[in-house]
């Protein structure tokens, strides 16, 4: 019989999608690099700082775009409470950050868990449950309709240089007003604002990624300005670049 709770941590190369479903409630996150995860019509950054819970059943899809070290941890349905959510991405505390790490020295097994390991694992899992009550707004919508879909494709690999709308719509066939209408309906914003999500999520993957300058990132995800890329990045994570990089080497 499987361990009711159980960690693992593995290096992994870049891969463009895999579509995971697991029979246990997943707590998925990073120790080096960052994970891409979408799920339910969203994409979300998983580097160090953040993690996902998803609950047992749940389909996902993760996409790996750096060398990434995944440290995560998989929960029986019948050992911990129900998620608070089905999926909720959040950032990580402190304490939740030695507890994966502590909890990572149990791997996948028959022999029952000790008495300290159960306790380790119960932690883990009350502490990660309250942090998903709070989920992160750092998201991009994925779109719904084929030429959503083409335009948020067609921005994300335009991030470092000039984009206009226009030239957007121009790309999937609409007239700017038809395509705005679209990115209202399916994703509840405007372009110009998963522009700015998209340009943060960038941002917290290439801080994962190494040490290059907060400054040389803002350029490459498109911002001329030091300030305008800080401003923006505080207003979606609540904190500087440097504040969040800085998250995730606790």
């Amino acid at each position: 019989m499987t361990r009711e709770a159980f960690g693992f941590v593995r290096a992994l190369a870049p891969e463009a999608v895999r579509d995971l479903c697991l029979d246990r409630h997943y707590l998925l996150c990073a120790s080096t690099g960052a994970l891409r995860l979408e799920a339910r019509g969203r994409t979300w950054v998983l580097p160090p700082a953040r993690a996902a819970l998803i609950e047992a059943g749940r389909p996902i899809r993760v996409s790996i775009p750096q060398p990434v070290t995944s440290a995560s941890i998989l929960f029986d349905t019948g050992f911990v409470p129900t998620p608070p959510a089905p999926l909720a991405v959040f950032d990580l505390s402190p304490l939740a950050h030695a507890l994966v790490a502590e909890c990572g020295m149990w791997g996948e097994g028959e022999e029952p868990l000790t008495a300290y390991a159960r306790t380790m694992f119960t932690a883990l899992a009350a502490v990660t449950w309250r942090l998903a009550a709070r989920p992160s707004p750092v998201a991009v919508p994925a779109g719904r309709s084929l030429e959503t879909r083409r335009a948020l494709r067609f921005t994300e690999e335009r991030l470092g240089g000039e984009i206009r709308f226009e030239d957007v719509a121009a790309e999937v066939g609409l007239t700017p007003r038809s395509l705005a209408r679209r990115f209202e309906a399916e994703t509840g914003m405007s372009w110009r604002a998963v522009l700015r999500r998209m340009r943060v999520m960038s941002a917290i993957e290439q801080l994962a990624a190494d040490d290059t300058a907060v400054t040389t990132i803002a350029f490459r995800v498109g911002y001329t300005s030091l300030s305008a890329f800080n401003a923006a990045f505080r207003e979606l994570t609540g904190r500087t670049p440097t504040q969040y990089r800085a998250s995730f080497r606790p």
